[in-house]
């Protein structure tokens, strides 16, 4: 029977990349304090900051929410309604009823009434549905926060999602991606500060402290992320992690610390101001944009 190295009562969790046994108590301190020094180490922001926290009513965003409030950051949540049926009504719930429970300030915005519904918007736009999704929600969660007076956007992107897009990016080599790929993006001309707590966290560590602290978060997927090539490249590198734990935080952190910097030096920017809404966008005009032109002019030929 495993013990929890600090307390040596029976362990509740191990965790395999650690090689670090814990009870329920010391495992919540243990995700806390490296949230912590996540933070500290990428220099994401102190506790003057007013924190912006990306919403979705799953485990991760509800859990760094979570982390940071106990913390001692200022952080209120932000819930983008997405418009997909059941899957949008669930997960809204959820992240009310987490900001009731803790007496935080939850802002909510319905994208039908800001431009269309997610399944509407696929419809219209042939990339895939996560892509049109993404581009949206970044363009909205950067619009809020910055007209709010929010200092910071915090998303729960954790440490599958991380070495997933990692590793697609490597297989293509797609440079201009990875040049992108770090923790913390700095505030820039219409660009609020974007940052990634729970990057060095994965996917189980981050539902273990939901569970033992007693998080109530929509356990469905998105119903537009069946068949994402994504979801088959984080089956791959759970595959790795079984039989070598540790090989996805090595993987991400060696990037980090090797390849990142050199990738640094070459970045070029390119951004711009819209011409239609005057959002920063590295088009003339911005991708929500012309999302809504191919709206009107649909609608018109109807």
């Amino acid at each position: 029977m495993r013990k929890c190295v600090k307390c040596n009562k029976k362990a509740q969790v191990y965790l395999h990349a650690h090689r670090l046994s814990l009870c329920g108590e010391h495992y919540i301190e243990w995700f806390e304090n490296r949230v912590e020094r996540t933070i500290k180490e990428f220099r994401m922001f102190t506790k003057k900051n007013k924190i912006l926290v990306a919403v979705s009513g799953g485990k991760d965003s509800l859990s760094l929410w979570h982390a940071l409030t106990k913390l001692g950051y200022q952080a209120d949540g932000f819930y983008i309604n997405l418009g997909i049926g059941e899957y949008s009504q669930k997960s809204l719930q959820k992240a009310k009823s987490f900001a009731e429970k803790y007496h935080l300030t939850l802002h909510t915005l319905d994208l039908s009434t800001e431009i269309a519904s997610i399944p509407e918007l696929t419809s219209y736009d042939n990339r895939p549905a996560c892509s049109v999704c993404g581009s949206v929600k970044r363009y909205y969660m950067n619009k809020f926060a910055r007209e709010k007076g929010y200092t910071v956007l915090a998303t729960g992107h954790n440490l599958d999602d991380e070495s997933a897009v990692l590793f697609a990016n490597t297989l293509s080599w797609n440079v201009e991606y990875l040049k992108r790929q770090y923790p913390v993006l700095p505030e820039d001309d219409g660009f609020v500060r974007k940052v990634k707590p729970l990057c060095k966290i994965s996917e189980k560590e981050s539902a273990l402290y939901a569970v033992l602290s007693g998080i109530d978060y929509i356990e469905e997927e998105c119903p537009f992320s069946e068949g994402a090539t994504s979801i088959d490249h984080k089956i791959y590198l759970s595959q790795l992690e079984e039989k070598s734990p540790g090989t996805k935080l090595r993987f991400y952190s060696e990037f980090l610390r090797k390849m990142y910097p050199l990738l640094k030096e070459s970045s070029k920017g390119n951004l711009q101001k819209c011409e239609v809404c005057g959002e920063p966008s590295n088009n003339s005009i911005c991708n929500v944009c012309r999302l809504k032109l191919k709206l009107i002019s649909q609608k018109e030929k109807i």
